[in-house]
């Protein structure tokens, strides 16, 4: 309901309906929409440069594995690194304490399956690149790794979007206060936010900025000799992805313990200090495409 004096009430039931114990939420189903929006773009540059079809279902698992994996891992490893002794079930489930529940038909006592959430991008960024290095090794031979990541990043900007979304929904990453018109009171946000006020919707702000990335990436694919370098279209990716990351990063709440950040201490939190090194990175490739055209395989 908007609430048109000075904020929007945002408080959701967070699941569409439930099968059997199972809980379908809207995130997951926003992972699942980033992932079929990926494939029918893949399919379509796969057609255009006459790479087999049959490729884009393993392409498909390798990274579904690479991000839900990564991104797991990265949120915990990042975030929340005692998680890994404390609740190690939680790290590697897609459960929650629940003192009295039971999940996967009971084998799983005191402990509510609530599906994935929370997960990190840059951990999800690091999964699927060494996913793709792995499906390049075994599928790809005859192409570079950076040929296939060059044309993951045209797809790639779309799902993130997609997922950002899902967090809005899960009233997960949520922004700083605000008395901006278009703030958001997430009444379902974790207590670890502190009072429920109204906030920046900065899941939506992230997910705009990675559409209009999107769009420009697919036009840099198109209409542009971009994709004729190797890294070029990969480096322009990383750092604009990244620069939108850092720049959304400044209306956020800082997420969990910020254990890379308050080691470091420079006054940046952790999704700033972990967009950098990728935004480096990012340059370099571009810069250094020019010395890799792309030379097709015999």
């Amino acid at each position: 309901m908007i609430n048109f004096i000075s904020f929007i009430d945002w408080n959701p039931q967070s699941y569409l309906f439930e099968v059997a114990g199972f809980k379908v939420h809207i995130y997951s189903l926003c992972w699942i929409v980033a992932f079929v929006v990926g494939w029918y773009l893949m399919s379509n540059i796969f057609k255009k440069e006459n790479q087999k079809k049959e490729l884009l279902d393993p392409l498909f698992l390798y990274t579904f594995i690479g991000a839900i994996v990564g991104a797991r891992l990265g949120e915990y490893l990042f975030y929340d690194p005692a998680a890994f002794i404390e609740r190690p079930i939680e790290v590697f489930l897609p459960v929650q304490y629940a003192p009295g529940e039971s999940t996967f038909f009971g084998l799983l006592q005191n402990y509510e399956f609530v599906g994935f959430s929370g997960l990190a991008s840059h951990g999800a960024a690091l999964g699927v690149i060494i996913t793709s290095y792995l499906f390049s090794r075994k599928y790809l031979q005859r192409r570079n790794v950076l040929w296939l990541l060059d044309r993951m990043a045209v797809v790639v900007p779309f799902g993130g979007a997609a997922v950002r979304v899902g967090n809005f929904y899960n009233s997960e990453i949520v922004g700083k206060p605000s008395d901006l018109p278009w703030a958001v009171k997430f009444y379902q946000q974790s207590s670890g936010y502190g009072e429920i006020v109204s906030r920046h919707p900065a899941q939506i702000y992230e997910a705009i900025g990675y559409i209009i990335l999107g769009i420009i990436m697919l036009y840099l694919y198109h209409k542009t000799d971009k994709r004729k370098y190797l890294g070029a279209l990969l480096g322009i990716f990383l750092f604009l992805l990244f620069l939108i990351r850092f720049i959304v990063e400044f209306f956020k709440e800082n997420q969990g313990e910020e254990a890379v950040a308050q080691t470091l201490n420079i006054g940046l939190n952790n999704g700033q200090v972990l967009s950098i090194p990728f935004m480096l990175i990012g340059l370099y490739l571009f810069i250094s495409s020019k010395k890799r055209p792309e030379i097709e395989p015999m």
